[in-house]
């Protein structure tokens, strides 16, 4: 039965608000709009400071009315209305046309000298001046909300104030002060809302009651109001995160697994023996973590979190082998052909002839000509190929295996939870282990992949020369762009080879996950373009200069990898195509242009590309952007080290929340509106500790009815398929 949050917003605030709502602004029930939380605060008694607004951008000001007038405009037929506001210290204009009972005093609402109000719009500069064209804006001595009389009674005065107002995120299409109106509207209609936390939990983290907090959230007398419900909604969305997250655990350890545990003189063991190097300590370690896992009879489900070019996908190997040893496979999937190609030829290579031979490691990938598809998909459903190398085309529904036992996710960002989850369904209860070369930090970790155990690789193998990395800031200094390609030129002049990075392959067509430029007029770097320049260029002469892009065929691609893998081509001019799993030793050298363009996580990905096989790697970082900027913060972030732990901590304090936790990563956690996982770490820990606790006494959440709900609420529709699958 539908509870009071399912109820729609249409019986209760219109028809007509309603649509407004669901079209602007995504709410549809009271749930919705009841999380539909404040953005800020501001006291009627304080006014915004004007000069810090930012331009082009919407924005809520409380300021004071100076003067108001209406003029004709000059040289045509209309008038135009000038409303002067200010903070004390700076000012604002306020422009109508056509609207002189904007101003009139005889008007009820009208803008006057001495008035005050919130004023809503997009902050402009109009010959040198700053103004609001055609705001929004609400006065606070209208409609009853005429300030007391000082003189008269000073404490309501006081309370007027200092009450706090809130600003919501609103739209053009629905003020923040309507939104306000519309809330208590909901407010009022809530009753016999059941609170979802358990009693203990609430005690224990001394929270206020759900549905005061809601109230005190929206409608606070004083600071310390919204701060509290601040507080207890914060832990409420960490606590069903985290109660979630731990039930998707818990359902998949009441599955039983195989066993995989290598044999004395096995393929595990005959592979060991073949390594020309020593693991790292980290290997053996996570290495260890893994084996304990697949030897046990409940599925693993394992993050393992590493170092660019740490040697992640080795321990995965060893873990395939253990796998392959009692008959299983395998699969690795891969966000692009062009890794799963090369992740292919490392294994392959790993393995020896001997040992490949026994295990005929196969390439699955959506654009393989039907013949090879054909062969690939027998030796697939016959288990002849026990490890499996492929990309989302090991998702098709025509992808069978004879006995899946180990599913190995690489850069698990570019998989959501439900393609993970649907190559597991193609096995007996596989174990998983899923990859990433972006470090994580720990509150991502237990708020994005808190279904998993987390191992992690620090080291790197020896050997591993430094990659020196260098910012070349053309805002600053134009002139120093000859010098980049003449350091290529005398990287090249040594034998060495090199890529040189763009953000889109040719005109507006961009490939990867890129960020908005700081000066988006600036024409953007292309590999069509500079491929043309590199190949003309005297620092460049008679070298051979290929591009790479992921608009090219399969073949085409695998073709210019096999060469460049193979010294037969120079420089490489590609996008983001090669941001993980390439490895040429010979590569020495990166140029990366419109390096603002990336994030800190993609650059660091990027630059690990190089000095991979003994060899010093270096990594220009080229960009417009100027001094100041996030995007020019960004790149002097990543050429300030080469640590990817830090360095994710960085990216997690640069970034926006949604793009911390994801678009691909399902789950609760895309319903996260409070909690924050730069700054509320100490709030997951302890919410999922609580969790951890309910569902030790009650996994099933059978005596928390309202919990459950809540669950069901905040979940999106891949989370409750599986709960409800399992």
């Amino acid at each position: 039965m539908p509870g009071p949050l399912d109820q729609k917003l249409a019986p209760i605030v219109g028809e007509r608000t309603a649509k407004v709502l669901a079209k602007s602004l995504d709410l549809h029930t009271v749930g919705d709009m009841v999380s539909h939380y404040p953005r800020r605060y501001v006291k009627r008694g304080e006014v915004s400071r004007l000069d810090a607004l930012p331009l082009d951008t919407d924005v809520t000001v409380v300021a004071d009315v100076l003067r108001a007038a209406s003029r004709p405009m000059m040289g045509r037929r209309g008038t135009r209305q000038e409303v002067l506001i200010s903070d004390g210290s700076g000012t604002l204009t306020l422009v109508f046309f056509n609207q002189p009972f904007r101003v009139d005093p005889d008007k009820p609402g009208a803008l006057q000298a001495g008035v005050r109000g919130m004023f809503s719009g997009k902050v402009r500069v109009y010959r040198g001046m700053r103004e609001l064209m055609h705001p929004r804006y609400q006065l606070f001595d209208s409609e009853g909300d005429a300030p007391p009389d000082p003189a008269l009674d000073a404490e309501a005065a006081r309370r007027w104030a200092e009450l706090p107002v809130p600003i919501y995120p609103a739209s053009a299409a629905i003020e923040t002060w309507k939104i306000q109106q519309v809330m208590g509207l909901v407010l009022d209609h809530l009753v016999g809302l059941e609170d979802p936390m358990p009693l203990e939990v609430c005690r224990t983290a001394r929270l206020m009651g759900y549905e005061p907090a809601l109230r005190r959230i929206h409608q606070p007398q004083h600071d310390g109001d919204w701060m509290q419900a601040k507080r207890t909604l914060r832990f409420h969305e960490a606590f069903l995160l985290q109660t979630a997250l731990l039930q998707r655990r818990a359902i998949r350890a009441m599955f039983a697994a195989t066993p995989r545990t290598p044999q004395p003189g096995g393929l595990l063991e005959r592979f060991d023996a073949s390594l020309p190097f020593e693991l790292t300590d980290d290997q053996k370690l996570v290495g260890t973590e893994i084996a304990t896992d697949l030897a046990g009879d409940v599925p693993m489900h394992r993050l393992l979190q590493g170092e660019v070019a740490s040697g992640k996908t080795l321990v995965a190997l060893r873990a395939m082998l253990a796998v392959a040893e009692s008959g299983g496979q395998s699969a690795l999937l891969a966000p692009t052909e062009v890794l799963a190609a090369q992740h292919l030829r490392s294994i392959a290579a790993s393995l020896g002839p001997d040992l490949a031979a026994e295990l005929m490691p196969t390439l699955v990938t959506g654009q393989m000509p039907a013949a090879d598809r054909r062969r690939a998909a027998l030796r697939l459903v016959t288990g002849q190929a026990r490890i499996v190398v492929g990309t989302h085309a090991l998702l098709s529904e025509s992808t069978e295996f004879y006995d899946l036992g180990l599913v190995v996710v690489d850069e698990q960002h570019r998989f959501g939870v439900e393609q993970r989850e649907l190559l597991r369904r193609k096995g007996n209860a596989p174990h998983t282990l899923v990859m990433t070369a972006t470090p994580i930090p720990r509150t991502v970790a237990m708020t994005v992949f808190g279904d998993l155990e987390t191992s992690t690789i620090r080291q790197l193998p020896k050997g591993r020369a430094p990659i020196e990395s260098y910012v070349v800031p053309l805002a600053e200094k134009p002139g120093w762009m000859p010098n980049v390609w003449r350091r290529a030129g005398e990287e090249t002049a040594k034998g060495r080879q090199g890529y040189v990075i763009c953000p889109a392959i040719g005109g507006d067509e961009e490939e990867g996950e890129l960020l908005p430029a700081d000066d988006e007029t600036q024409p953007r770097a292309t590999v069509a373009g500079t491929l043309k320049d590199l190949r003309a260029h005297p620092a460049l002469a008679g070298r051979r200069v290929e591009a790479l892009t992921g608009r090219m065929s399969g073949d085409e691609k695998d073709a210019v990898m096999r060469e460049f893998a193979a010294g037969k081509i120079d420089v490489l001019v590609a996008t983001t195509v090669v941001e993980v799993g390439v490895d040429v030793a010979n590569a020495t050298f990166m140029v990366v242009l419109d390096a603002d363009r990336f994030g800190v996580s993609q650059l660091h990905q990027l630059r690990g590309r190089v000095g991979r096989g003994g060899l010093p790697g270096l990594c220009l970082l080229v960009t417009t952007a100027p001094e100041g900027t996030v995007g020019h913060e960004r790149v002097t972030t990543v050429a300030a080290t080469t640590d990817g732990f830090d360095l994710a901590q960085a990216d997690l304090e640069l970034r926006r929340e949604g793009d911390v936790l994801g678009a691909n990563q399902s789950g609760t956690r895309s319903q996260l509106k409070l909690l924050r996982v730069t700054r509320d770490g100490d709030i997951i820990a302890e919410a999922r500790d609580a969790a951890a606790h309910v569902l030790e006494q009650d996994p099933s959440l059978e005596h928390y009815p309202a919990l459950r709900a809540a669950i069901e609420r905040s979940s999106d529709e891949d989370t409750r398929a599986f709960l409800d699958k399992n």
